[in-house]
């Protein structure tokens, strides 16, 4: 089963809060809640979130200090601006601060689920494949953790599942070590990333590869990375 989107709503009206709650629950996102900017500021330095919908005018710290001091911090948790300032100076603020997207209130939700889609998409092209796929002349079930050849079932690990997904969703570009690594990890490159991401294609390629020392499936840029051709 895949994991949901874990989403952090902040916003001072309750009304508001509470109905953005419902409808993202509804639409099977997990959602935890921020009344104000000094709790936005505590939640999102003790839990990792997918998203964040932060609104501009916030009791305590303004979401422009939020998001301005999260990404001068190097958060790379996304953030969806909300605000009943319509004018194009503030959209324009608002995403030089650091914000992934902009929306005014009033706003229509389905239009809102559309811009939250997008951005997680961005954010993590995997989404975009789904669960089941095609990668090559494989079929892979990420959630049964199998791919399958000509009726041939072979199982494969977690991280392999989500490398085979990453690539999926990117072909024919090349795709750092150090990118892969903070993409199926969530951590940041070191020394020793390094050889765990090279010792995991390896193990990969033993499996899906004709030939894995002429790999023909996900390639090796010299100096660069891998790529994947489709």
């Amino acid at each position: 089963m895949e994991q949901k989107a874990h989403i952090l709503v902040v916003e001072d009206e309750q009304k508001i809060r509470s109905g953005l709650r419902d409808f993202l629950e509804f639409h099977d996102f997990r959602v935890s809640e921020a009344v104000d900017g000094l709790e936005a500021q505590r939640i999102v330095a003790e839990k990792r979130f997918d998203l964040i919908l932060l609104d501009l005018m916030l009791p305590k710290i303004s979401g422009e200090q939020l998001c301005t001091r999260w990404r001068r911090e190097g958060m790379q948790t996304p953030v969806i601006m909300l605000t009943a300032k319509g004018q194009e100076k503030e959209k324009v603020s608002g995403l030089n601060m650091g914000a992934d997207d902009y929306i005014a209130k009033p706003f229509s939700l389905e239009e809102l689920l559309a811009r939250i889609k997008a951005v997680l998409r961005r954010m993590d092209p995997g989404r975009a494949v789904g669960q089941a796929f095609k990668f090559s002349d494989f079929e892979v079930d990420v959630a049964a953790l199998k791919v399958t050849r000509g009726g041939k079932e072979m199982e494969i690990s977690k991280r392999e599942a989500a490398i085979i997904r990453y690539f999926a969703a990117n072909p024919n570009r090349v795709i750092s070590r150090e990118e892969l690594y903070k993409a199926v990890w969530n951590e940041d490159m070191s020394e020793l990333g390094t050889r765990t991401t090279d010792m995991h294609i390896a193990k990969l390629r033993g499996k899906i590869e004709k030939n894995s020392a002429e790999p023909q499936i996900i390639k090796t840029v010299r100096g660069a990375g891998y790529k994947y051709e489709n």
